[in-house]
């Protein structure tokens, strides 16, 4: 059998598919898929879970010399290769800066009680929030950098984790910490909160 050979006006054009519109249509249709996909992957409730590990903390209130602190710095996110199947999300924190007045020899010479020197940041306490975090095994995990800008006074302290977290970073003041758990020094991640904790090395004043 040998299929006769048709001219153009006899073919009938009437259910024949536009190429362009097709491949609109199918990536349409993907697009849908993912986010189902995504959104049947996504843990649930981690807005709700978050959200009560921030009261809880909120409710501890404030150590004498305590503030609340959040000077978060923007990060550029690069696309990870759970981002097709986790909806990325920024972790939620409560953080704290401890200041104080730092009483060396120089600052004893020339402050008094009456006229005390500046407040100095004497250290942090962070508290980040990883209650739906896929990869329980893998304990998030901080790191320090360069101030982008360049300071030499400052610096970032970023905190990272596995999905369905993104990173989070703070500029923070660049000075040497104190590593003893006996001077506060606290690094543990548990129940689902990263928490950081230090304070500087305080230096006598030499001449």
């Amino acid at each position: 059998y040998s299929p006769v050979l048709l001219r153009a006006s006899q073919v009938d054009t009437s259910d024949a598919v536009d190429a362009a519109e097709d491949a609109r249509q199918v990536e349409a249709m993907r697009g849908r898929v993912r986010a189902r996909s995504m959104e049947r992957m996504a843990p649930r409730g981690d807005g709700d879970a978050a959200d009560s590990l921030l009261t809880d903390e909120a409710k501890k209130g404030m150590d004498s010399g305590e503030a609340r602190f959040s000077f978060e710095i923007p990060l550029e996110q690069k696309v990870a290769w759970w981002h097709d199947k986790y909806r990325p999300r920024k972790p939620k924190y409560f953080n704290r800066v401890h200041t104080g007045y730092e009483w060396n020899k120089y600052n004893q010479t020339h402050y008094d009680h009456d006229n005390p020197p500046p407040k100095m940041v004497q250290g942090y306490k962070f508290n980040i929030f990883y209650p739906d975090l896929i990869e329980r095994n893998v304990s998030p995990s901080y790191l320090l950098l360069p101030d982008p800008s360049g300071a030499k006074d400052t610096c970032l302290i970023r905190f990272r984790a596995g999905p369905p977290y993104e990173d989070i970073a703070f500029k923070i003041v660049n000075r040497e910490w104190e590593n003893s758990h006996k001077r506060g020094f606290r690094c543990r991640f548990e129940r689902g909160i990263l928490q950081v904790y230090f304070n500087f090395k305080r230096y006598r004043y030499r001449r």
